[in-house]
């Protein structure tokens, strides 16, 4: 992967110019769900892919998507070749649970299959260090926030009051990727009202943040697990 990899304050500086200069930034991850999401078909048969324990949950409902989709699965290699930051796990890099042979391996394979290659890269997991860094939360200060995920409530009550104090004026509840084409037209209808939008909401993230950036003109970050960091203190 011939890219410049950023460490957490470089991802904060490139955040910080967008936001200043007004202009789309994306930042998207790359995990087990993405792999997954991506190999079907395509470096993996589908009958491997639907053994995976994490495709089994998905199947279950719990992972914002079902599985087979190779409409999704186009559009996530889509918006990683197109998004400005792309989150990877570095070889060997234990901060998720997954095996490793669902880690940075496939990462590889699947980027060499379909042609991505990243300008920027960082840590699959910078999310969860970025909510715990003053430093991004007064960036976000008087910004007007729109916030999407499942766990709405919970997570813009803590959001909009300290040590965050976010200007949340929209919220989306997004539950499953059968929402995505109406979540991004209310997104392009709406794109004069907010500022930022932060995601949670799986490996639909990838796809929100950065088709948010280029349909809105908006700084569009995949929040990943952050919300669970906001709200139980821990990634899991």
């Amino acid at each position: 992967m011939n890219s410049t990899y950023l460490e957490m304050q470089d991802v904060l500086d490139q955040l910080e110019a967008a936001l200043q200069e007004k202009r789309p930034f994306s930042l998207v991850r790359v995990g087990d769900g993405e792999n997954i999401v991506m190999s079907q078909e395509s470096v993996w048969p589908m009958e491997q892919v639907l053994q995976e324990r994490w495709a089994i949950k998905a199947n279950l409902g719990q992972k914002g998507l079902r599985l087979p989709n190779l409409k999704m699965r186009d559009e996530v290699a889509a918006s990683l070749k197109r998004a400005t930051i792309v989150g990877v796990l570095p070889r060997g890099d234990s901060t998720i649970k997954a095996p490793d042979y669902l880690k940075r391996p496939l990462t590889d394979m699947i980027f060499a299959h379909y042609g991505i290659a990243p300008a920027l890269t960082c840590h699959a997991c910078v999310n969860r260090e970025l909510v715990q860094v003053p430093r991004f939360w007064q960036m976000l200060a008087g910004k007007r926030v729109l916030l999407v995920t499942r766990e709405l409530d919970e997570l813009e009550a803590a959001l909009v009051k300290e040590p965050y104090y976010l200007d949340i004026v929209s919220t989306l509840a997004f539950d499953n990727y059968d929402q995505m084409d109406e979540t991004l037209q209310w997104i392009q209808t709406h794109q004069d009202d907010f500022d930022v939008a932060l995601f949670s909401c799986g490996v639909n993230a990838v796809i929100l943040a950065e088709r948010t950036a280029a349909l809105a003109g908006k700084v569009a970050i995949d929040f990943g697990k952050a919300n669970n960091m906001i709200l139980k203190g821990r990634a899991n």
